[in-house]
This record gives C-alpha cells, structure tokens and sequence, in this order.
C-alpha cells in the first residue's frame, strides 16, 4: 500500500521578499551613493564674473547631488567662445556660461542638447571715485562725450577738464573687447553715442567710428582679460592709477565695501545694456548621462535658495518672486552710491555677432 501523499509545501515568501528588499536597497544606493567610479563628472566653463558665487556654490551642489562631480574653469566670454571652437581646452568642456546669451549666438544651435537656460541677469555701468565724478559729470549723469573729451585733452590733463592738477592724467579702465563681453558693451554702447545710431556691420568703415576706436585704444594700457579682474585692479591701485572703469553692476556692489577709505560711486550709462549670464549643454564628447548630471547642475542654479545667493553677489535673479532689498546679505540693501534697484534709464538690446565680429576686427587692426 503506497503511504498517503502530502500536500505539496508552499514555498516559502521570506526569500522572495529579501531579494526585492535588496534590489530595492541597492537601486538606492546606487542612486543616493554612488560607489567610486561611478561619478559623473561635469565641467562648467564660466566666466569670471561669477567665479565667486559659483566657488561657493559648489560645495553645497556636490553635497547635495554625491553622485556628480563639479570641475570649474573660468575664461573671459569671448575667450571661452573661441576657445571651444578652436578645441584649445586642455579638458571637455560640458556647459559653458558666458556672460551674455549672445554668445552662444555665435555657435551652430546643434551643438546643444536643450535651450540655452538664463542663469542670472546684471547690467553694464562705469564706476568713478567721487571727487572725479563731481568734476567729470557736473549734471550728476553719464555722459560719454565727456569722457571722451577726458581722452582728448592736452596730456589727459585733469586740470584741462576743470579738477586739479594733482590728478594727473584721465584715466579709464576697460576690458579686452578681443576676450571680454563688458569690452565689448563699453564700445558698442560709447561708438553708438557718438554716432547717434544703432551699429551695423558697416558702422566700421565710418572714420569717425575709427577716429574713436582709435583714441580709446591708445588710451588704455593693457586692457584687462576680465571684468572681475580690472575691478579688483582699480580698487587695490587707487585713484592715483585709474579715474573710471567699466564693469559689471553685479561686481561693482558685491566688492564696493573693498575700496575702503573713498569708495567709489556707480553710474548707469543711458542707455545700458542687459546681460544675462546663460548656461548651455554640450554636445560634443558629451554623452547623455553626463548631460542628465548637467541638466541637474543648471536646474540647481536656477532654484530660489541659489539665486540667493547669486544676489548676495549683486546679481539680478533670473526667475520672479525675488526682493532685492530682503535677499540675505543682499548689498542692494546697503544705500551704495548710484545704485539703482529699479532701473530708471534705457535698456538697450545686448549687440548681434554681426556687429561683435567687425568690432573686435576693427579693434585689432586699429594702431
């Protein structure tokens, strides 16, 4: 007689369980805690304007995000342009932020992954020690023809405009036009005032736009390769060194407090022009996982905990909903002489590489 069968066992649900817990474990991990080798790393190429802000920026990011990790360069707009195109960087880039969306104009929209995202905004001023501008702009407004006469006079004398003769010469400070976007405004903006019309790209055979392309030239010594650089530079030689510069609004209130003694004071040319500092995703040498990290790096940038602190640095914030005057920290809050936290002159259209490409060629050849 064949012993009664027993009921076929029920397998048991313990191992089952533990294996989805794992998987679900280790999907974690490898998500929040990536093991070594497993990193995306990122490049970002800026440029000098918001060295600082991103600096500090970084930590906080790779805190946040283990699993990506941030390598930062920064070069002058125009430099990290051409740079790119020429394949002169000794690393692969993965965004670029130049100062000014217009630049990005000047590569083939296909070498993109997404659309270009605004990042932060700021304006193009001049900053004059106070005595200098009481002299230099008696109306208490910008006036270019003014500075040119400042460039004209017998010896660059100050005595000849009406300071004193213990000044010694006018002097102004600007940017390399060949390697910087704030170079490029200040000409753009000053040859515009002297012809009394928009440039064109045949604006650079006019002799009168030569004649001061080329008394700006020979007026400044070794040009600065970037906006943040000359400002430093103004500020540490004085007012024995240099009389006006040319800057970045953003730049000119963060590091205002550093000119101690005799501060300077901001003024807003009429009109000036908006530039907003634009991120964009590479594609060449660039594959898709590395471009989802960049993705997270810009959308990082672009939320309103970062863009605090990008005003804390004296920059406009790229999305709505932000007071300038109860930011943290904010210097718009600090009753800085000139600045304007509602503009109140013209903002004129950032110039198109149609008009750039002529004037940095006219600037080069310009003896």
């Amino acid at each position: 007689m064949k012993p009664a069968s027993r009921p076929a066992s029920r397998p048991s649900l313990l191992p089952r369980w533990l294996t989805s817990a794992g998987i679900l474990i280790g999907s974690l991990i490898l998500t929040y805690a990536p093991l070594p080798g497993f990193k995306q790393t990122i490049v970002v190429v800026s440029g000098s304007e918001l060295q600082e802000p991103l600096s500090q920026l970084e930590s906080t990011f790779e805190e946040r995000y283990p699993g990506i990790d941030l390598q930062l360069e920064f070069q002058g707009s125009q430099d990290m342009i051409d740079r790119y195109r020429r394949n002169e960087n000794r690393f692969t880039p993965t965004v670029l932020i130049p100062a000014s969306q217009d630049f990005l104009a000047q590569l083939d929209p296909q070498s993109f992954y997404d659309s270009p995202q605004p990042i932060v905004k700021t304006y193009l001023v001049g900053i004059v020690w106070p005595d200098r501008a009481q002299v230099l702009f008696p109306t208490g407004q910008w006036d270019w023809s003014r500075i040119g006469a400042g460039l004209r006079a017998d010896r660059r004398d100050w005595s000849r405009l009406g300071g004193q003769g213990s000044w010694g010469s006018f002097d102004i400070m600007l940017t390399d036009p060949t390697r910087s976007n704030s170079g490029q405004l200040t000409l753009v903006l000053w040859l515009q005032a002297q012809l009394g019309a928009p440039l064109t790209s045949g604006s650079f055979s006019n002799t009168t736009v030569l004649e001061l392309l080329g008394l700006i030239k020979r007026s400044v010594y070794e040009p600065s390769r970037s906006t943040d650089t000359l400002l430093q530079e103004f500020i540490v030689r004085g007012p024995n060194a240099a009389d006006v510069a040319m800057v970045y609004e953003s730049i000119a209130l963060y590091r205002w407090h550093q000119a101690q003694g005799k501060p300077y004071q901001i003024f807003y040319p009429d009109p000036t022009i908006e530039t907003t500092a634009t991120a964009a995703i590479l594609r060449q040498k660039v594959n898709s996982k590395t471009a989802q990290a960049a993705r997270t790096f810009v959308k990082f940038l672009r939320q309103p905990e970062q863009q605090a602190v990008f005003v804390a640095f004296g920059f406009r914030p790229s999305i709505e909903g932000m007071d300038l005057m109860t930011v943290p920290e904010s210097p718009w809050a600090e009753n800085i002489p000139g600045a304007i936290v509602n503009l109140s002159v013209q903002s004129a259209p950032p110039p198109l590489a149609e008009v750039i490409q002529p004037l940095i060629q006219a600037w080069q050849q310009i003896q």
